[in-house]
């Protein structure tokens, strides 16, 4: 119980340690997006990054849970994400049918996905941020700091009010 209570205490360190230190790495900063080069529905620069929250939504368009949080997302795009918010799309696949880009740019429309997707066949953005898993969305500050992973369906209202809890941090 001690080991495991210490172990807890220094992850919660480290965490805060890694949260806030001046020169973030990859994985936790918008580094690893901005070096994305294949993009559909438009890219993103540092410019268009800057001073706003991020979501950085990593998934694949026939992952059944990536489906279940398409509405929240779109939902944020038509009503928060014009001047405070970027919702910045990572399609990294898992199927050679999804890595096709025809299928790709056909999801897009089938699903109303009308915000910036890096194409990330080659998995550098997934391990650039050592992802685990379909859908994890990361938020960022308006710093660029990451404060919030949420992995998997089913944690809309989690990743609501953290948005608009950055949003109002101005």
């Amino acid at each position: 119980m001690r080991v495991w209570l210490l172990s807890a205490i220094f992850a919660v360190v480290l965490a805060g340690c890694i949260g806030s230190s001046a020169q973030a790495s990859d994985a936790t900063s918008l580094r690893g997006v901005l070096a994305a080069r294949d993009w559909l529905n438009g890219g993103v620069s540092q410019r268009d990054l800057e001073g706003k929250v991020v979501l950085v939504d990593f998934y694949t368009f026939n992952c059944i849970n990536c489906k279940h949080t398409e509405p929240n997302l779109r939902t944020l795009y038509q009503t928060t994400a014009r001047d405070d918010l970027v919702i910045v799309g990572i399609h990294t696949p898992e199927t050679s049918y999804e890595r096709d880009r025809a299928n790709l740019i056909a999801s897009l429309k089938d699903q109303g996905i009308r915000w910036p997707v890096a194409i990330d066949n080659d998995n550098a953005v997934w391990d650039a941020y050592g992802i685990q898993a379909w859908p994890t969305q990361l938020v960022f500050d308006r710093h660029g700091r990451l404060r919030l992973t949420v992995v998997g369906e089913g944690q809309d209202d989690t990743l609501d009010h953290a948005i608009l809890r950055l949003i109002a941090e101005r």
